[in-house]
């Protein structure tokens, strides 16, 4: 090839190069409007609560206003929001709430539904959308010594024992009726190979659905440097487990048993500790958590004349109400609301990562191939221009290399 062609070559691809902007952020995920973000926060009501020594919150990632955006610009604010004219929802003691239709998913009210929190058991939740449908129910798993080293002493068990085996059925169910965090790293172990790829397949669902203030540490909840949530991501990930039959299944067992595993170790039962499944009309389940960080985190739902609700909270205390009190009276209010009322919505997959619009080009099949997936991913109308400019431009150059060779 001659210089003249070199440079022209170098050009070309320079332009297709710096045309494809891989660093853009999604469009699905719209800057706030001016008027959202500069609007004061509405103080949410607080009910009164004794003081309680608790440890410093530890310091959040930077606010990221285009996370904070997702699912509408009301819910960017830190502060309360409600539709227009509703009834303002009871107090409570959570940092941060959020009331949705499971259906819809309409978000009917929120405090602070993009403000980072500390997670505590909840957790337990994005382990559960993760690997419920990837196991086997009736694989027989033996717990080994190194998974039970993984589990801080100080932190609640279900009670597996070392060479124990246990169908992966018994432990999801020790995984939400008792919160077991040994039965959290024993399910990351088979769902990801070890415990650590399996909470980074974790990591990875909560990026798929669009939980982008979610980051796990650690499989069970327990508190981990750089551990965080919010109670809008929590609700993503509540409504994909309320949506699999049989995580509701499993969520309102009231109680199961723990097989014996002989010859030194008896049998057990254990009872479900989220309190709603024997309180509240058309529970449907839901998962408790308690660090002295997080505090009380509850995620709960119900049925009500065919309409599902789903309850988040974050940073509760138990008094003057516990946690899935503070909750339940937080879904009769939203079961109060009208159908359709709403300050935005809870995202699907899809439109947390929309698909680019392939670009569109007069050279015809092969910008065609490349929309399609064939050649590289499909790029922005605007870097599509760019693109074809430079594909012109090798066009031209392999057509007078031709002619060349040919004379």
């Amino acid at each position: 090839m001659s210089s003249s062609a070199g440079r022209g070559l170098t050009v070309a691809l320079t332009a297709v190069a710096l045309a494809i902007p891989w660093n853009a952020p999604s469009a699905a995920l719209a800057e706030p409007s001016a008027t959202a973000s500069a609007s004061a926060p509405i103080p949410c009501p607080k009910a009164a609560a004794p003081k309680t020594s608790r440890p410093p919150r530890p310091s959040p990632p930077a606010a990221n206003p285009t996370q904070q955006a997702l699912g509408g610009e009301q819910l960017a604010s830190a502060g309360l929001v409600v539709p227009s004219g509703m009834a303002s929802p009871p107090a409570n003691t959570a940092i941060s709430w959020l009331v949705a239709d499971l259906d819809t998913g309409e978000v009917l009210g929120a405090c602070g539904a993009h403000e980072y929190g500390t997670p505590a058991s909840v957790q337990k939740l994005l382990l559960t959308a993760t690997y419920l449908d990837k196991l086997d129910p009736k694989q027989v798993a033996t717990v080994t010594h190194d998974d039970l080293a993984q589990v801080p002493s100080d932190s609640s068990l279900v009670g597996l024992v070392e060479n124990g085996k246990y169908s992966v059925e018994t432990l999801w169910l020790g995984l939400l009726l008792q919160s077991g965090n040994d039965a959290a790293t024993v399910l990351a172990r088979l769902g990801g190979g070890t415990v650590a790829a399996g909470v980074q397949g974790m990591n990875e669902e909560a990026e798929k659905l669009g939980a982008f203030q979610t980051h796990a540490v650690t499989p069970s909840g327990y508190d981990g440097v750089g551990q965080f949530t919010s109670a809008y991501d929590l609700a993503l990930i509540a409504r994909v487990c309320f949506d699999n039959e049989t995580f509701r299944k499993y969520a309102l067992t009231q109680r199961t048993q723990i097989p014996a595993q002989p010859p030194k170790y008896k049998g057990f039962q254990i009872q479900n500790e989220n309190q709603l499944i024997f309180d509240y009309p058309g529970a449907l389940g839901g998962k408790t958590g308690f660090t002295s960080l997080a505090r009380h985190t509850y995620v709960g739902a119900a049925e009500r004349n065919g309409r599902r609700l789903v309850v988040t909270l974050m940073g509760a205390e138990p008094r003057p109400q516990r946690g899935w009190q503070q909750g339940a009276a937080l879904l009769d209010w939203g079961f109060s609301l009208p159908t359709g009322a709403s300050v935005g919505h809870l995202v699907t997959p899809e439109e947390a990562h929309p698909a680019p619009s392939p670009s569109v080009s007069p050279s015809g099949a092969l910008l065609a191939e490349a929309a399609s997936g064939s050649l590289w991913a499909p790029v922005p109308v605007a870097a599509g221009v760019a693109v074809a400019a430079g594909l012109s431009v090798l066009i031209g150059l392999f057509r007078v290399r031709r002619r060349r060779r040919s004379a």
